[in-house]
């Protein structure tokens, strides 16, 4: 029988209460429904596909969303993070400039690390909390010198930070606090949005994230300056999209003139038009699949409870549960190769915790990083660490067969 491409769109279609085959648990799936696909054919049906219309609702609505008073989207949450740095040190306002040291957790992901380095920054690694697996910040405060400038606060795999305790570091060493919550849409701590603690945070929305427009990332502050700066970073450096009584538009450049005036050393990282319009239904979507995700992740626990050998990571405040990270211990420590085997086998797809500990890859030659101190908790993750999909549908029954298999390692 041939199938029509209507019949071929609609089986693309991935409902909230479905689950996707063959894999027992996947590393990610498609949140997308019937509404998204639409929201693309209203785009191409536009021919507005650049950004518009719908990455300004989006943008709003983010903001909203989370309690913020300004978002700004762009094609990536890398990207995102490279433009709050980047605002951040060209700010003269702020106390940030090259040659600066900016304490970080040695466990994310490479672009935490690049933008701090790409902007004259040296990345000062600290070993991570063994429970929580976000920065030890006791560790922290002892690396704190006369050239720490600055904090680059990472939530973990859903996980945020201790705020309370995290600011009263950054108060006591005088730090600029800056929020990569790429991995924890949807966290809370204190009743308050993980991105939102420090001077600016940054969201991605990739494929396999809480939501997703495909490609993208967003940056929200509370700052108008540091608002109009993204925005115009954003954007090749120019002023056209920026507001009328911005400070960055120069005295007497209007109309005409204004096309093509340059104010910061910009990039292009504008999102699609689509982007936008597939992130407004996603955002709808998006407090019923964290409330899932939470479900999954007590069902988690509760079949791990009686699993020797492997280490779960602890919630701080109220994680969203990017995925589920599992170190292993006792007679499993050393065995991950045969315990992501196994689970291979029974259809559980696994990767390792981000990108274990990042002191460890190749690239640090590159980026005048400061990994003096031991990092003995991240280097177990990076040994012993691996994670698990999460999903917006229940998984009861795969994270079952989880902890069999691994009950099983003897």
């Amino acid at each position: 029988m041939t199938t029509t491409p209507a019949q071929v769109s609609e089986l693309r279609v991935d409902r909230l209460s479905a689950a996707p085959a063959p894999l027992a648990l996947p590393l990610a799936t498609s949140t997308w429904d019937h509404r998204e696909y639409a929201a693309l054919q209203e785009v191409i049906a536009s021919g507005q596909f650049t950004m518009g219309a719908h990455v300004h609702a989006f943008e709003h609505a983010f903001a909203e969303q989370f309690g913020a008073a300004h978002a700004v989207m762009v094609n990536s949450g890398s990207s995102a993070n490279l433009l709050m740095v980047a605002a951040a040190v060209l700010d003269d306002r702020i106390d940030l400039n090259p040659g600066d040291e900016v304490l970080v957790t040695a466990v994310s992901w490479a672009t935490t690390y690049y933008p701090l380095a790409q902007y004259g920054l040296r990345p000062v690694l600290v070993d991570v909390d063994p429970l929580t697996l976000n920065i030890d910040l006791d560790a922290a405060r002892e690396r704190c010198g006369p050239r720490t400038k600055g904090l680059m606060a990472v939530n973990l795999l859903g996980n945020p930070n201790r705020f309370d305790d995290l600011q009263q570091l950054a108060d006591d060493c005088g730090l600029v606090v800056l929020e990569d919550n790429c991995e924890s849409m949807g966290a809370t701590f204190d009743d308050r949005s993980a991105g939102t603690f420090g001077l600016m945070g940054t969201f991605s929305t990739f494929f396999s994230h809480h939501i997703s427009t495909m490609e993208g990332g967003v940056i929200v502050t509370d700052d108008d300056h540091l608002r109009d700066m993204l925005l115009s970073l954003r954007s090749h450096g120019w002023t056209r999209n920026l507001p009328a009584d911005s400070a960055l538009r120069s005295a007497g450049v209007h109309g005409f003139h204004d096309l093509f005036h340059f104010v910061l050393p910009g990039y292009n990282v504008r999102p699609l038009e689509m982007s936008g319009a597939v992130g407004l239904h996603q955002l709808e979507k998006l407090p019923t699949m964290v409330a899932i995700r939470r479900a999954n992740a007590d069902a988690f626990r509760d079949a791990m409870s009686s699993v020797p050998g492997v280490r779960l990571q602890q919630e701080v405040g109220e994680s969203s549960w990017f995925g589920f990270s599992c170190v292993l211990e006792g007679h499993l420590a050393g065995r991950r190769d045969e315990v992501v085997a196994a689970l291979a086998a029974a259809g559980v797809q696994t990767r390792p915790v981000v990108a274990g500990n990042f002191a460890r890859n190749p690239v640090m030659r590159h980026l005048n990083a400061d990994v003096s101190a031991p990092l003995p908790n991240a280097d177990q993750v990076h040994v012993d660490g691996f994670y698990l999909g999460n999903h917006h549908y229940a998984l009861d029954g795969a994270l079952l067969e989880v902890a069999d298999v691994l009950g099983g390692l003897r």
